[in-house]
C-alpha cells in the first residue's frame, strides 16, 4: 500500500478504526513520518491534545530507529501544514521538538527568534507563537524574548492571550519596566481602570524608583480625571525617584490644571535639584512670559545659558523673546553666539532665517538661508523652509535642488506634497504625502498634513483610515504637532484629536 493510500484509509474511519489503520501504516512503513504525524493529528481531534508532545517525541525516536529521521526543514514544514490543517496542537508539539535539532545551545536564541520572523512572514501564525513559546521556557528571563512575544500576540493574537502572556512575563522580569506598563496599557485599553491601577501598583512595588512606571501611572490618572491622585502620584515620585522628568511632568501637570503659581513653584525647587536641565528652564521662562514677567523670562534664559551653553531650544527661545520685544538685533546676536557653539544644528539656522523674516527683512533671510543648506546641506527642514520662501513660479526649481541634496527626507517630502496639492495634481499630491508619513511616521506634521489633504480631496473611507494610521503610529514630533501637543490643555487630548486640530491648521491657504 501506498502511504497516500494508508491515511486515506484512516481518514474515512472513526477514531478507534483510523487508529489501527495508522498502526498497521507504520508497520507497513515504517520510515514514513507522515503517518506520525496524522497519528497526532487524530489524537488532537478527538480531545486527546495533551498526548501530541509526547507522540511527537515518540515519532521522532521511532524514525531514528528506522534511519529515518527528516531533516529540521521537514518538521518545520510540517507545523506549518498542522497550522494550515487546523490543528495548533499538532503544530506546537512539532515546533517544540523540531527547533532544538542541529542548533548549537548557544545559537539557540537567535536563531529562534529568526525562526519566529520567518513563520510571521509567511502567515504561519501559529507556528511562531509555538516558537516564541519554546524560546520563553529555555529563556524566561530575557526580556527581548518577552516583548517579541506580547508583540507577537498584540498583533496576531487576542488581547486574553496577550494578557495572559505579560502576566507571566512580569514574573519572571519583575524589573523589566517595559513589560509592566505594556500590561497595564493592555488593561487600559480593555477599559479595566482598576486592573491597570493594580498592575501598576504591582510595578512600583518591584520598581520603587523607575521614572517610567511613576510617569504611567500619573499618566493613566490623569486621563481619567483623577487630578488629585495625579498629584499625590507625583509628589511621591519626586521624593522616590526624583528625576528630571519627573519634576518637569508636575510642572505640566500643574499647567495643564491652570495652576500656574504651583507650575512655577514647581519649576524652581526642579532646577534646585536638576540645575543643568534645559526643559525646566525653558518651562520657567515660559510660564514666566505667560504672566507677562518679560524681565523675569529674560533673566532665566540668562541662567539657563550659562548652566546649560549647549541646549539649542534655550538660544533659540532666548532669541524669540528678545524679537518679540523688539530686539531684533540683540536675537540675531544670541543665535550667532548659539551657531558658533553649534554650527551644524540646522534648528539654529532655521531660527536665524525666520528672525529675518519675521521682520520683513527678505533679502537678509535669503542670504542667511544660502549659508544655512551650505553649512547643513542635507537638513530637509531647511530646505524644506527654502521652498517656502520663493516666489511661486520658482517653487518646482528649488525643490528639485531640495530632492536632490536629501531625497528620503520626510519634511522635503511633505513640502513637495503641498506644491503638488496646489498644483491640483492630486493622484501625485497623495502618494508624496503618504511617503511623508512612511518615511517618518513619528512625524506629526506630516500625518496632519495628509489628513488635511484627503479631508479636501478624498472619500470618507480615506479620511478614515489616515487618521487611524496616525494614531496607530503615536506622532511624537513636528512644528506644527509639537507647538499643539505642548500647550497644557492639550496634555491629555486624544492623538486622533491632536491630529485633526493639527489638520485644521495645515489647510492650505
Amino acid at each position: 500500500h501506498s502511504v497516500d493510500m494508508w491515511l486515506a484509509h484512516a481518514r474515512l474511519e472513526n477514531y478507534d478504526a483510523a487508529r489501527k489503520v495508522l498502526n498497521r501504516a507504520l508497520t507497513a512503513v515504517p520510515t514514513e513520518p507522515l503517518i506520525w504525524i496524522a497519528a497526532i493529528k487524530l489524537e488532537e481531534a478527538n480531545g486527546h491534545g495533551e498526548q501530541c508532545d509526547a507522540l511527537v517525541v515518540r515519532a521522532m525516536k521511532w524514525l531514528a530507529q528506522h534511519e529515518a529521521e527528516p531533516e529540521r526543514e521537514l518538521w518545520i514544514e510540517e507545523a506549518h501544514a498542522a497550522e494550515r490543517a487546523g490543528a495548533p496542537l499538532t503544530c506546537h508539539a512539532i515546533v517544540k521538538a523540531a527547533l532544538p535539532i542541529g542548533v548549537e545551545p548557544e545559537d539557540r536564541r537567535r536563531i529562534w527568534l529568526d525562526d519566529a520572523e520567518t513563520f510571521v512572514n509567511r502567515g504561519a501564525f501559529e507556528c511562531a507563537r509555538a516558537t516564541f513559546a519554546t524560546c520563553l521556557a529555555a529563556f524566561p528571563t530575557k526580556r527581548s524574548v518577552w516583548e517579541r512575544a506580547a508583540a507577537h500576540e498584540r498583533a496576531h493574537g487576542s488581547r486574553e492571550a496577550l494578557e495572559a502572556l505579560l502576566r507571566r512575563a512580569v514574573e519572571y522580569c519583575p524589573r523589566a519596566e517595559g513589560l509592566w506598563l505594556m500590561a497595564a496599557a493592555e488593561r487600559r485599553k480593555a477599559g479595566d481602570l482598576p486592573g491597570a491601577r493594580a498592575v501598576l501598583t504591582d510595578a512600583f512595588r518591584a520598581n520603587g524608583t523607575s521614572e517610567l512606571v511613576w510617569l504611567a501611572g500619573v499618566q493613566l490618572e490623569f486621563e481619567v480625571g483623577e487630578h488629585e491622585r495625579a498629584r499625590t502620584l507625583l509628589a511621591r515620585a519626586r521624593e522616590r525617584a526624583g528625576t528630571e522628568q519627573v519634576w518637569l511632568r508636575s510642572v505640566r501637570l500643574e499647567q495643564a490644571l491652570a495652576d500656574v503659581a504651583a507650575a512655577h513653584a514647581l519649576a524652581t525647587g526642579g532646577l534646585q535639584v536638576h540645575a543643568r536641565s534645559a526643559e525646566l528652564h525653558a518651562a520657567k521662562a515660559a510660564i514666566e512670559l505667560g504672566r507677562g514677567e518679560v524681565e523675569a523670562a529674560r533673566a532665566t534664559y540668562a541662567r539657563a545659558l550659562k548652566l546649560c551653553p549647549d541646549a539649542s531650544a534655550l538660544w533659540i527661545g532666548a532669541a524669540a523673546l528678545e524679537a518679540a520685544d523688539g530686539n531684533t538685533g540683540k536675537a540675531r546676536s544670541l543665535l550667532e553666539s548659539a551657531r558658533i557653539r553649534t554650527p551644524g544644528d540646522p534648528a539654529l539656522w532655521l531660527e536665524a532665517v525666520r528672525v529675518e523674516r519675521r521682520a520683513n527683512n527678505a533679502q537678509a533671510a535669503s542670504a542667511m538661508m544660502a549659508k544655512a543648506v551650505q553649512q547643513c546641506p542635507t537638513a530637509g527642514v531647511l530646505w524644506a523652509e527654502a521652498i517656502a520662501m520663493e516666489p511661486r513660479q520658482s517653487q518646482k526649481a528649488k525643490s528639485s535642488d531640495a530632492i536632490k541634496r536629501c531625497d528620503n527626507d520626510p519634511h522635503v517630502i511633505l513640502a513637495v506634497s503641498r506644491l503638488f496639492w496646489r498644483d491640483r495634481k492630486l493622484d501625485k499630491a497623495r502618494v508624496w504625502c503618504n511617503r511623508a508619513a512612511a518615511l517618518d511616521p513619528k512625524l506629526g506634521d506630516a500625518w496632519a498634513n495628509y489628513l488635511a489633504f484627503e479631508l479636501e480631496h478624498g472619500s470618507v473611507e480615506q479620511q478614515a483610515d489616515v487618521l487611524a494610521r496616525a494614531v496607530e503610529a503615536g506622532p511624537k514630533h513636528g512644528e506644527c504637532w509639537k507647538k499643539l501637543a505642548d500647550e497644557p490643555a492639550n496634555h491629555s487630548t486624544p492623538v486622533a484629536d491632536l491630529v485633526k486640530r493639527c489638520a485644521a491648521a495645515m489647510k492650505l491657504s
